[in-house]
Order: C-alpha cells, then structure tokens, then sequence
C-alpha cells in the first residue's frame, strides 16, 4: 500500500508557521479553486467554500476507492485582490475578489475534477460545483508571516512583512494569500491563526 500523501509535510518550508517574517520559494503547486467576488462570508462566498470542498473530498474518495492512492485534504487557503489586480487596501469588501483554494497532489488530475463534478450534479449538489478549477500556479519568491488573530487585524502584520522585505531590497508582486491553519466557527478570534503569504521580488 503506497504512503498517504500530506503535502504539509512534503513541503514544510511552505506552511512554515513562523511569528517572524521570512521569505520562501513556492514553487508549482496545484490547487482546486473557486473564484468569487463581494464580501467574506456572503452567501456567494460560503456556497463557493461547499463547493469546492465537496469536490475536493469527492476526488480523494473516488481516488482511494479505486486503489489510486491517499492523501490529507489541505488547510483552505485564498488570495484575495482588488479590481485590476490592485491590493484591497481601502477597497469596500462588496468589491473584494477573491479565490478560494485546497492545494492537491499533482497526480489529481483534471477527469478527476470532471468526474467528481459530474457526480455531485446527479446527487442534486449545488450547481457552484461547476465553477470548481484545476488550476497551478507558481508564486515563486513570497514573504511568509504567521498572523494570530481577527482577520481585520492583518494589516498589522502585513505591515510587519512590508517592513521586513523593504529591508532585504524586495517589493510586493502578486495577490495577497492566506492559508487558514483555524476553523473561525470553533476557535475564538483572538486565537485564529491564519498564514500570511506575499508574492516579491527584487525591488526597482
């Protein structure tokens, strides 16, 4: 029986969470994705989050199932942008757009994605699953923080990441990432721990 995939493990340096600010190479990574736009927590937004976990956990099912291997699904994770790419800054949230994401193994591949959206469609499951992408993305150099707390507190943070790559001559480029290490409906907001990743590269 083959080994059972955690790609937390696989790439530690990725999912570091550090309390200070340092930088990672992220590399290709494959994620299934939903992208969205308005305001977190909006009915759009949490029907998105079913959908693309209902797939996510349809493929590693059917997969196992079939004797074609194992593996952990992965924290949620999102980047968020304002329109034209631009960073939210003072962007109203009903503005906000947003990709939802769970980082999967390479060997899911995109019948596998067809095949578990066609499966829930005949279940009667929310037509959002027919948004749900395959998608790879490479963000190459980032600066990575651990954020602990409210979500609207990162701006303190990210401050902190700014900071921090202006002093090692790198500026932002590409959409601000989170990856959620903590369930919101269960832990206390002061408590949230949420990995804060910016895309960079050599400044001027």
């Amino acid at each position: 029986m083959s080994e059972k995939i955690d790609l937390t493990k696989v790439h530690k340096e990725q999912f570091k969470a550090a309390r200070k600010p340092f930088v990672v190479e992220v590399g290709e990574a494959r994620y299934l994705a939903v992208v969205g736009r308005g305001e977190p927590g909006g009915d759009d937004f949490g029907a998105k989050i079913g959908a693309l976990y209902a797939v996510a956990y349809t493929i590693k099912m059917t997969r196992k199932f079939a004797g074609r291997g194992d593996y952990v699904i992965c924290k949620l994770e999102c980047q968020w942008w304002g329109d034209g790419d631009r960073p939210l800054d003072d962007t109203p949230k009903d503005r906000w757009n947003w990709r939802m994401m769970i980082r999967t193994p390479e060997v899911v591949t995109e019948d596998d994605r067809a095949e578990a959206v066609a499966k829930l469609l005949e279940k009667g499951k929310d037509a959002a699953v027919r948004e749900v992408e395959l998608v790879d993305l490479v963000e190459g150099p980032c600066v990575q923080m651990l954020h602990v707390g409210p979500y609207e507190q990162e701006h303190e943070t990210v401050a902190r990441m700014l900071e921090f790559a202006a002093a090692e001559g790198l500026a932002p480029h590409g959409r601000h990432h989170e990856i959620y290490l903590s369930d919101p409906r269960r832990v206390a907001l002061e408590k949230l721990r949420t990995i804060l990743r910016l895309p960079v590269r050599e400044a001027g």
